[in-house]
């Protein structure tokens, strides 16, 4: 059946689990966790539970997030070193920083069929299939954990949490730039160990997400995965038939199949997107990203270590300050805002690149390639 049979979620007949994207990503409300008061929404027993056993899976789960980071600013601040030590080109080097991007992608492109069947807390050629599985790895958790925080969380912290998922990833990368400047790149490496062994040592005590549990039919499981997220003293029989009763009517709805995408009511939405995705990722930000150190070292090698801690420095404030303003100023504003920064960015980095070789036009280059780097790093 075709996804125009949908009506009854179109329309607002089937609303189970939808009203969550009304829901601001970052909201002022204020939490009780022992007064009786009721709160809107699903579960509004459990939202005055105990919250404990949220955080500390969300703390375990966006370890992932910190590694995906660190994984993506790992090669910025250490190319000239392993380039040095290994002997390798230039080429080599940017097969070795852009492999992570294929096993991300094929990580990404897996990981959802994975995810729903195991559930969710599941010499130079050398450091390159290393890196070809980190990659792998950061594209899995770049599907499993925000899915994973948002099906455990109650409805009033599930847009505050998500929204850790992003941050820790800017938190990641910000900390291998500032650790690869003061650090050798072996040293950075096994940096990289500490969260996952931190992910791995958690998954032995956070519990199992409830919704997957229900989705696959182990109900004495999701019984008891809710009440240990909940908090003992909670009562959890409300949340736990709107999970029942939500995925009943997601399994009552037809299955849509990858040609009625391309249906002519929603060719149009389904450009937008498309052409939104593909040309972030053609923006340039994983090449400035990921050899932002030689691109600075460009103007001048003093300005390796400085334009690289900026880089560094200046992510993690943007990157709260967008998610604070998503819901005030809206999607569209910000992402016209964006694109104009990156455009900025882009153009002023390559044409002082381009201008490198007249002597007449040396005494600018530091402004342009300390500036416009970073510009099309907060865009």
């Amino acid at each position: 059946m075709a996804i125009g049979n949908l009506k009854d979620v179109e329309s607002g007949e089937i609303t189970y689990g939808l009203e969550d994207l009304e829901e601001p990503l970052m909201n002022g409300k204020v939490v009780s966790c022992s007064s009786g008061e009721e709160t809107d929404g699903e579960g509004e027993d459990s939202s005055n539970g105990s919250i404990g056993m949220v955080l500390l899976s969300t703390a375990v789960a966006v370890c992932g997030s910190f590694e995906f980071g660190s994984c993506v600013g790992y090669s910025a601040p250490v190319q000239s070193a392993i380039s040095e030590d290994l002997n390798l080109s230039l080429p080599e080097y940017s097969m070795f920083g852009s492999i992570l991007t294929i096993g991300a992608m094929l990580g990404a492109v897996t990981s959802g069929r994975t995810a729903d069947f195991i559930g969710r807390k599941g010499e130079a050629f050398s450091l390159d299939i290393g890196r070809l599985f980190t990659g792998y790895g950061i594209g899995v958790f770049s599907y499993v954990v925000p899915i994973f925080i948002a099906e455990i969380a109650p409805k009033n912290l599930r847009g505050g949490l998500t929204t850790l998922n992003q941050l820790m990833i800017v938190v990641g990368a910000s900390t291998a730039f500032l650790l690869g400047s003061v650090i050798t790149w072996r040293s950075l490496a096994l940096t990289g160990i500490l969260p996952c062994i931190c992910l791995l040592l958690g998954l032995f005590i956070v519990p199992e997400s409830p919704r997957w549990l229900a989705k696959v039919g182990r109900e004495k499981e999701f019984q008891v995965a809710l009440q240990k997220l909940r908090g003992n003293g909670t009562d959890i029989s409300r949340e736990a038939v709107e999970i029942q009763v939500n995925l009943e009517a997601l399994r009552a709805l037809p299955k849509a199949r990858m040609v009625d995408l391309f249906q002519p009511k929603y060719i149009r939405s389904m450009i937008i997107g498309v052409a939104l995705m593909v040309f972030q990722q053609f923006g340039g930000i994983n090449g400035i990203g990921f050899y932002a150190s030689e691109t600075f070292a460009a103007a001048g090698p003093s300005l390796a270590k400085i334009g690289t801690i900026a880089y560094a420095c200046i992510q993690v404030p943007i990157t709260v300050a967008g998610a604070m303003l998503i819901d005030k100023s809206g999607r569209r504003p910000l992402i016209m805002v964006s694109a104009t920064g990156t455009f900025i960015g882009c153009s002023m980095a390559g044409a002082s690149f381009f201008l490198k070789a007249s002597p007449s036009v040396q005494s600018p280059l530091f402004f342009f390639f300390l500036t416009f780097p970073l510009l099309h790093n907060c865009s």
